[in-house]
């Protein structure tokens, strides 16, 4: 395999309606990571308490699952691109809001949670519709591909949005970040308008209770992808020591409660590591034994957040080369998870019909963004009991034990391949 093999492969570029909506993602990501990172900071400045910023897992989890769900069955009811309209017109009046709010001097720490939650129902809708479009976008042998575009993208923001923040927030306050996040969001509002007319493909019904469970009916006999869910859930919530970054960063670096270095450094790792693994994702969509890869990412993955708290939990010995040693760890995380994301969200994409690729969307964005969410709210409280290096460790082991039990119990999970496009033209095929 040559250099030309481990690149990005960037032949969905070629459609030009997934090219718009790429571009568009290229300059609203950094915005919306600008505000991921401002809402945790306002409210640790506000409180000085990691709990209150734990909050924010419950707070997003609850409309995350309630739209999330429900969302998919709209997916899978009316078309497509109205969906993408009014959910991203949603998102740019909630930060619109959070602008507002901050401009203002701030607000109850109770309502900013409760401005988040609606933000993330508007999120939670627009994220399954999103993911049932591009099969209808792209063929089956580009989906890898694409979600590598995505990811690789959507990291590259978490990058460049911490670290701008990080070194903003103590100049310009908040304000000004929610400010960006709001004008960069039109940006995706023009790439969706552009898209055609995308209504379901097959049978459908009315969105509600009954499809949402319709959905689940169709899973429950899918069991490779009911896996692909588990294991992602227990990378995350075991997994995902977001919420005692800010903690991290003041009590551990030193760092300023506000933000500073040390708390950009630690936002940014992971996606960092991630944009390096999307870069050579070429690898990727060449994967046959993609059950077998996704299990071998999440062991990584859990080696390297048990190696970041303990490096946390070193640093008062040597302060500047444990911040390193925390931050490659995350970093090599970050592309394990990369690559994971994207062949798991190309199981389920090309194994779905139509008819109810919304819905099973919608379970998607309830585990990939429920699990950090639920992470959230457990690290925050375990870490006020046994500090927030012993957390994150102790759930980087729990991640490895996890998984490869999840492994043992499921093993046609592990088994299974796909033809990729080498192989299918391959005369031995």
């Amino acid at each position: 395999m040559g250099l030309r093999d481990l690149v990005t492969d960037t032949r969905p570029l070629r459609n030009d309606h997934f090219r718009r909506l790429w571009i568009a993602e290229i300059v609203t990501v950094i915005g919306a990571q600008l505000t991921v990172v401002a809402i945790p900071a306002q409210i640790y400045a506000q409180t000085g308490s990691s709990a209150y910023v734990g909050l924010t897992g419950v707070f997003g989890l609850v409309p995350l699952v309630v739209f999330g769900l429900y969302g998919g069955s709209l997916a899978d009811a009316f078309d497509r691109r109205t969906i993408l309209q009014v959910t991203t017109a949603g998102l740019i009046v909630t930060s619109g809001l959070f602008w507002l709010q901050a401009a203002a001097g701030g607000m109850d720490v109770w309502a900013l949670l409760v401005l988040f939650a609606v933000q993330q129902a508007f999120f939670a809708v627009n994220m399954p519709t999103r993911g049932a479009v591009l099969p209808r976008l792209l063929s089956p042998e580009e989906l890898p591909s694409a979600n590598s575009l995505h990811y690789t993208v959507a990291m590259a923001g978490g990058i460049v949005g911490p670290l701008v923040a990080g070194i903003l927030i103590p100049i310009t306050g908040f304000s000004w970040l929610y400010f960006a996040d709001t004008v960069c969001l039109f940006a995706t509002l023009y790439a969706v308008v552009r898209l055609p007319r995308l209504p379901v493909e097959g049978v459908t019904q009315n969105p509600g209770l009954k499809s949402v469970i319709d959905g689940f009916v169709y899973l429950r006999g899918q069991p490779v992808l009911l896996m692909s869910f588990l294991v992602d859930i227990i990378a995350m919530v075991f997994g995902m020591p977001r919420a005692l970054f800010p903690e991290m960063a003041h009590v551990d670096f030193n760092g300023p409660a506000e933000g500073g270095l040390a708390f950009a450094l630690l936002f940014a790792a992971i996606p960092a590591g991630s944009v390096i693994g999307g870069v050579f994702s070429g690898w990727v969509s060449r994967v046959s034994r993609q059950g077998l890869a996704v299990v071998w990412c999440i062991v990584v993955w859990g080696v390297s957040i048990t190696v970041f708290g303990v490096a946390v939990g070193l640093a008062e010995h040597a302060q500047a080369a444990m911040l390193l040693v925390a931050v490659v760890a995350l970093a090599v995380g970050g592309a394990a998870d990369m690559a994971s994301a994207a062949m798991r969200t190309s199981m389920l994409q090309s194994a779905a019909d139509d008819s109810v690729r919304g819905r099973l969307q919608g379970v998607f964005t309830v585990v990939v963004a429920g699990g950090p969410r639920i992470a959230d709210t457990l690290h925050g409280a375990v870490a006020v009991y046994i500090g927030a290096a012993a957390t994150a460790a102790g759930g980087g082991v729990l991640v490895i034990v996890g998984v490869v039990i999840a492994s043992l119990a499921v093993p046609s999970f592990v088994r299974y391949r796909v033809v990729t496009a080498a192989q299918a033209s391959s005369p031995r095929t």
